[in-house]
């Protein structure tokens, strides 16, 4: 193998060519393997079509992943909610802990409720099947099931293939729920309806969603994942979700998903925490199982089975739901084992010291290849602080694969600014070096604010601007100066920002009109 592109581009790397390297053969190796029957990793990544419930010819199927268990019944509106031995599932003789069960089609309806009741060495419980794709919570007892979902008439898709134009990228970040002017919980067809048309004529061109994938707490704003296959029955059915994503594609706006393969949530009657009794099924079993900072689980990227869940996850939504990318949260934190907490990266020393995780390398290295065998015109952005080089470079180069890596730099650089400065005090040279301080091998998004700022215990550019004088002077006539400055500066900031890109601009919904 010769020297890869992005060491022969940036001599300063050459010292760390062997790790570079490594973790590249590392990807290949594992390639490999994974796909050594199945023949490419778009083949390799279906688990979803195997595990779970499915219709078939003459009735139900369904199989999970569950080795440590010594039995699993399914429990549900069917069996009056009480283990009965014919809907016991049967440990598939040769499998590495595989549990099937196969069901006349009169014994499950769409809508019914369901479950697994699994026992294991000591202990037994209700536990959501991994591969559930229908999860609802139940509004008096809160507590989530699992829902047959099989709609006797597929959705029918109005745009057959859609060709994003992405050159640049405009992104609006967007919650669904949070979406509405009323109180209460936006809805998927309430965001067609009343906030497609609204971004579309403002320009942009791609919309973010946050926390499509179930969770259990909606304060988390989707980052504490149970259902990784369920898209959030709080804003409606999947027929919904599939609307919105095919209206959007009318008015010519790529939808990009925030996927949370970071970590999962610790829940185990709704998560994967133990789903088969066993702390470390698909998690880490040592000291790395917990993430200290965000109370959740971490993944164990060095098994198959759970980069076959992963992989097949990031197919799922681009072939059944038409996503077309996904921005990748957490990836700082994947990336090291110590999750990149307190560590300045003031050197290349700090990315090939032996504190990276090689598996989670490995996983989105063939997250983005496989994500692009299914759509080569997919959208791959990496949320990533530490600026560990190559993550946003071509595979074939050496790197990651990412299209994009998000400019994290500059929204701290803009609220150390407004803290710390004077407005005489700043210097177009600072802000345009900050601005365009990049590897010349990757394409970035750059962005004010996004919801990390607006809404994760900080304020909006617009409410450190004016405080709380937009309470009492934001009225059309009233002469403010400390209004009047704020709104200038206000625009300012974006425009500069948005002027010097470099692949494209991100801006959190609401921000555009400076929503405190």
């Amino acid at each position: 193998m010769g020297q890869l592109a992005i060491i022969k581009n940036d001599p300063w790397l050459e010292p760390y060519s062997a790790a570079i390297e490594g973790r590249h053969q590392d990807a290949i190796n594992k390639e490999k393997e994974l796909t050594a029957d199945a023949g490419s990793l778009k083949a390799f990544a279906n688990a979803y079509n195997y595990f779970g419930l499915h219709r078939t010819d003459t009735g139900w199927v369904f199989r999970e992943w569950a080795p440590h268990a010594t039995s699993i019944n399914l429990i549900g509106d069917f069996s009056k909610w009480k283990v009965m031995r014919k809907y016991a599932l049967r440990r598939i003789a040769a499998s590495d802990g595989v549990w099937e069960i196969k069901l006349p089609a009169e014994a499950l309806h769409n809508g019914d409720l369901y479950k697994m009741y699994v026992c294991w060495e000591g202990a037994c419980g209700e536990r959501i099947p991994a591969y559930a794709n229908r999860v609802v919570q139940d509004e008096q007892t809160h507590i989530f099931s699992a829902q047959v979902w099989c709609p006797e008439k597929p959705y029918k898709w109005a745009v057959k293939k859609f060709v994003p134009d992405t050159k640049p990228l405009l992104i609006y970040e967007c919650h669904i729920g949070m979406a509405q002017d009323r109180e209460g919980v936006g809805t998927y067809n309430e965001f067609r309806e009343n906030v497609l048309p609204r971004i579309a004529a403002d320009g942009y061109n791609a919309i973010q969603i946050m926390a499509i994938q179930e969770h259990p707490y909606y304060g988390s704003f989707g980052y504490h994942v149970s259902s990784f296959y369920a898209p959030s029955s709080r804003f409606g059915t999947p027929e919904d979700l599939k609307a919105l994503i095919d209206a959007a594609h009318q008015k010519g706006i790529a939808v990009i998903m925030d996927i949370v393969h970071s970590h999962a949530v610790k829940n185990e009657v709704e998560g994967l925490g133990r789903l088969d009794g066993s702390p470390d099924l698909y998690f880490y079993g040592d000291h790395r199982r917990e993430h200290s900072a965000w109370d959740s689980l971490c993944f164990d990227y060095g098994k198959n089975q759970v980069l076959h869940f992963l992989l097949s996850n990031c197919k799922y939504w681009l072939e059944e739901f038409r996503f077309d990318g996904f921005r990748f949260d957490g990836v700082t934190s994947m990336l090291y084992y110590d999750h990149g907490l307190g560590k300045a990266f003031g050197s290349y020393a700090d990315y090939y010291d032996g504190g990276q995780d090689t598996n989670a390398i490995v996983y989105l290295t063939l997250a983005n290849k496989l994500i692009h065998e299914v759509n080569r015109r997919a959208i791959t952005i990496a949320e990533e602080m530490s600026g560990m080089p190559g993550l946003a470079s071509p595979i074939k180069s050496g790197g990651i694969g990412f299209d994009y890596r998000m400019a994290m730099g500059i929204p701290d650089y803009w609220i150390k600014t407004l803290k710390e400065k004077k407005d005489e005090d700043w210097h177009p040279t600072s802000i345009y070096w900050e601005l365009t301080n990049r590897r010349p091998d990757e394409k970035t998004i750059s962005y004010v604010e996004s919801h990390d700022q607006a809404l994760v215990g900080d304020k909006t550019v617009i409410f450190r601007l004016i405080d709380d004088q937009m309470y009492w002077h934001m009225t059309k006539g009233d002469d403010n100066a400390a209004v009047n400055r704020g709104i200038a500066l206000h625009k300012m900031i974006r425009l500069v920002t948005l002027a010097t890109i470099n692949g494209g601009y991100l801006n959190f919904m609401g921000n555009e009109f400076g929503h405190p």
